[in-house]
């Protein structure tokens, strides 16, 4: 099963305990982890179901880069991470 994972920073603000889900997307798992957890979906997406600006995630070691639809294939031993995002200069 897919892992999803969030980082200690976000934890801060929402209970997001790691979990694995049974999907193939990874819209698919956040899906599935949001169904469990619904408190983290706000601070993860936007009212358009968009990653959010403040928040980044990757599939394993790779940057999604499809942050509207999260079309990226997942398999059983790949892991999702969601991590806030760096900016500034």
């Amino acid at each position: 099963m897919t892992e999803v994972r969030f980082a200690r920073h976000i934890e801060r603000h929402v209970p997001c305990p790691p979990m694995s889900v049974a999907a193939t997307t990874v819209r698919g798992a956040l899906d599935e982890y949001f169904a469990a957890h619904p408190a983290v979906r706000t601070y993860v997406l936007d009212d358009q179901q968009r990653v959010r600006k403040h928040v980044v995630v990757f599939l394993n070691d790779v940057q999604l880069v499809d942050r509207v639809g999260l079309t990226d294939t997942v398999g059983p031993s790949d892991t999702i991470h969601v991590l806030q995002a760096l900016s500034g200069g």
